[in-house]
């Protein structure tokens, strides 16, 4: 089975970065899905946290509905949640709370679970839709998590076991982030402040510092985007993957290959250190994103580990990395 992966559409992202709105990205990406058997959504495919649910879902519509037709009906979504669209799930959450059922590392969600859910669902046809949460096996040894759960070994949260962790201890965990406090007072602002404060909420969640975004505010903010980039690159490797690394082992999860979006840094890159990307037996992979920021790309050329259009193939076991817009002209993607 040929897979591809792919994380962080940001569908309907209220400034407009995510780049599958416009036509060059998506026909790539519908190209690049006529040979593939299932493709995995790996979570905040669309912006449900800016505080304007409803026009996110309408915008990310016809990206989903071309999606479903290039698959077409031999062709497999799975979608796997993460922070930004979360509510997806949330229902579903609740009622298993309720009845005191256990959450899994690899939970099967009915479609029906939620009304934006099932419209998600129905927009993806015909090809044939499932929802996994909060991860999924996507072969023997390699498991896939949107990866918000590392946002708890970032900051103050409330105690995790530090051995037998589970899911269920993780979503207790997730409070209200301040990515998502961001977001929603930006939501609220006039656009001449939104989008400084919409540009800090996104930068706090990928680099899980407070001090960098604020440059995403001053008026020479583009010439910052190498230094933004790189300080992101090394809070990654020094608090990002090791976080992602506690939640595998936390949680137990024995995989050979562990895949993980949310910090939009795809890796690991030719000049990474292959060391810092593995954890005992499993070796860490991250998609990458499909949003153009030009805080971080503004004179960037790709390869560049946060240029939009990251993907992971999976195929007879193997993980191949891909930069799928890395051809198209940037000023298609902005």
């Amino acid at each position: 089975m040929r897979t591809l992966v792919i994380s962080d559409l940001h569908l309907g992202s209220r400034l407009r970065r995510d780049v599958l709105r416009h036509r060059a990205a998506l026909d790539r990406l519908c190209h690049e899905l006529e040979g593939v058997d299932r493709l995995v959504l790996l979570g905040d495919t669309v912006e449900l946290l800016e505080g304007r649910p409803r026009a996110a879902l309408v915008e990310a519509q016809p990206v989903l509905r071309a999606i479903g037709e290039a698959l077409g009906k031999g062709g497999d979504v799975v979608l796997l949640p993460g922070n930004h669209d979360h509510a997806l799930v949330r229902p579903w959450l609740r009622e298993r709370r309720a009845r005191g059922e256990p959450l899994g590392l690899a939970g099967r969600v009915p479609l029906k679970s939620s009304p934006d859910l099932t419209a998600i669902a129905r927009w993806l046809k015909p090809a044939r839709v499932q929802v996994r949460y909060p991860g999924a096996w996507l072969g023997p040894g390699v498991y896939a998590h949107h990866g918000h759960y590392l946002d708890r070994h970032l900051a103050r949260q409330p105690t995790l076991p530090t051995s037998g962790a589970t899911p269920e201890d993780y979503e207790r965990a997730l409070g209200t982030s301040i990515a998502a406090v961001g977001a929603l007072m930006a939501a609220s602002l006039p656009p001449i402040l939104g989008e400084p404060a919409d540009r800090i909420a996104g930068l706090i969640r990928l680099a899980g510092i407070a001090v960098l975004p604020l440059a995403a505010s001053l008026p020479g903010a583009p010439l910052l985007a190498p230094l933004s980039a790189g300080v992101l690159g090394f809070q990654f490797r020094r608090v990002g993957l090791p976080a992602m690394a506690a939640v595998t082992a936390r949680l137990g999860v024995e995989a050979e290959h562990v895949l993980f979006g949310h910090v939009h840094r795809a890796g690991p890159h030719a000049d990474d250190d292959a060391y810092e990307w593995r954890y005992r037996d499993a070796r860490f992979w991250n998609t990458g994103c499909w949003v153009y920021e030009p805080l971080l790309l503004a004179g960037a050329t790709p390869p560049h580990p946060y240029w939009p259009g990251g993907a992971m193939l999976l195929e007879d076991g193997e993980l191949t990395p891909l930069g799928l817009l890395d051809d198209v002209d940037p000023r298609a993607l902005r």
